[in-house]
């Protein structure tokens, strides 16, 4: 088991590092997670590149149906339609069903499904607004329309079709951290009784059975000895974070087996893990990069921030951080720099990110997006979605957004330019963050770990 310390004096000593984890960690809830009342939200804009209404998709081309009439190929009645009936007819099928399906019948439907603009008139058709946010190239548009149309589904007439499991049997302490694996099939969350515990999701539902949860760790004291405040999965292996200064990874394949361990400086607020890199941003302002398969795996750390790191997010070229300084900061992995800063009129406390979109939340309750376009990331959208105080968890995917916030709810939306809510769930304290996976959402409680699953 490999264990390091992270010392690096690039940037010097920091003096104010407090000795007392505990009250360090008391006064930083309190400070960035307090639950006040929020004065009246002024939506900046930022002065962006304005984005094309794709609802306004060309309709030329398609008077009449691309039938080939080739030799061998019965040309059924419907083929013999103008394609716009075609693709009214198509709007009554499943997604799934028009993309395996039909290119097996023949070449006609073949091409249809193939066409991006079958998907985009499609998608425009079910929600009548612009859609994606950011505009990019090889977009997956079945991909999306079938994320889409199934968000939808999955939570109209109030979410009666999910699935609602509240897992309360684990932890006594707030839940600040949680992770979906495996497609949904097991859990990870973290808490402040210091305890990071896995959730074996398989049997949820079934009669007379029980979900099994393991305490991660051998020691008595629990698996940390600070809050477990943060979590990180790469492949099998789940790295959780805590105020205790310690960085521990875990192996799923091996039944949660602990298989290494790193300590740092400071408080590990949050974290990153890729193949190569696990980055952790800490209490001391500082990105840290390290390669836990080696002996010594501190690679570089740098103070990027005047305040504490409150959240990261990283690809095989950047890693970007937002900061209590209200800073986003974006570190260019090849260069070896940081290759731009934003400053901001409030922080962002949570970031998803999948090139060349990157959505985050901040303590106004306000959701960003940015667009990353030639290595640099710009300021795109500020949408209320109509939280109230901080929001504490943000998930999106090409078709799904989910948020958490201190003022006890987390919402459900399709990821729209403005988001359209689909339903908002109240719960009776704050919800500190959120995992989708498969057909699973979970999200961080007061001492449970609540569970949504949708039916197949």
């Amino acid at each position: 088991m490999a264990t390091a310390r992270g010392a690096d004096c690039e940037n010097g000593t920091d003096g104010d590092i407090s000795e007392d984890p505990e009250r360090q960690a008391l006064d930083y809830v309190s400070r960035v997670l307090g639950t006040l009342a929020l004065p009246d939200k002024v939506q900046q804009l930022p002065h962006t590149l304005p984005v094309e209404a794709q609802g306004c998709i060309k309709h030329e081309g398609l008077k009449k149906s691309p039938v080939t009439g080739d030799h061998g190929e019965t040309l059924s009645l419907l083929l013999l339609l103008p394609l716009e009936l075609i693709l009214h007819t198509l709007s009554y099928l499943d997604p799934r069903f028009i993309l395996d399906v039909l290119p097996l019948v023949c070449r006609t439907l073949r091409d249809i499904v193939a066409d991006e603009v079958t998907w985009r008139l499609r998608v425009q058709r079910r929600i009548g607004a612009n859609f994606p946010v950011v505009e990019q190239e090889q977009f997956d548009w079945p991909a999306a329309c079938i994320e889409l149309e199934e968000q939808v589904s999955n939570w109209s007439d109030k979410g009666k079709k999910t699935e609602h499991f509240s897992l309360g049997e684990g932890h006594f302490a707030p839940v600040d951290a949680v992770l979906l694996l495996e497609k949904g099939s097991l859990c990870v969350s973290g808490s402040r009784d210091r305890n990071v515990i896995l959730w074996d999701l398989k049997q949820l539902g079934k009669k007379q059975e029980k979900v099994k949860c393991t305490v991660l760790g051998a020691a008595k004291t629990g698996t940390h000895k600070g809050w477990a405040w943060s979590l990180a999965a790469c492949d099998t292996c789940v790295c959780s974070g805590s105020w205790d200064s310690t960085m521990k990874i875990w192996d799923m394949a091996a039944d949660g087996q602990q298989v290494g361990e790193i300590r740092g400086r400071a408080a590990i607020l949050c974290l990153g893990y890729l193949p190569d890199i696990l980055v952790a941003g800490s209490y001391d302002k500082r990105v840290t990069m390290y390669d836990p398969r080696a002996s010594n795996p501190l690679i570089k750390s740098r103070r990027l921030h005047s305040r504490p790191v409150l959240s990261l997010v990283a690809d095989d070229r950047h890693v970007v951080s937002s900061g209590e300084d209200r800073t986003l900061v974006v570190f260019d992995r090849r260069a070896n720099a940081v290759s731009q800063t934003v400053q901001m009129d409030n922080y962002l406390f949570c970031m998803t990110y999948e090139a060349p979109q990157l959505w985050a939340g901040n303590n106004q309750g306000l959701i960003h997006v940015y667009g990353s376009h030639g290595g640099t990331f710009q300021h795109l959208r500020c949408f209320d979605v109509g939280h109230t105080s901080q929001i504490t968890g943000i998930c999106h995917s090409a078709g799904t957004l989910y948020s958490t916030s201190t003022d006890k709810t987390m919402k459900v939306h399709i990821p729209t330019d403005p988001p359209r809510t689909l339903h908002t769930l109240t719960h009776s304290h704050v919800v500190n963050g959120v995992s989708v996976a498969g057909d699973t959402v979970a999200a961080a409680g007061e001492q449970t770990v609540e569970i949504w699953r949708f039916p197949e």
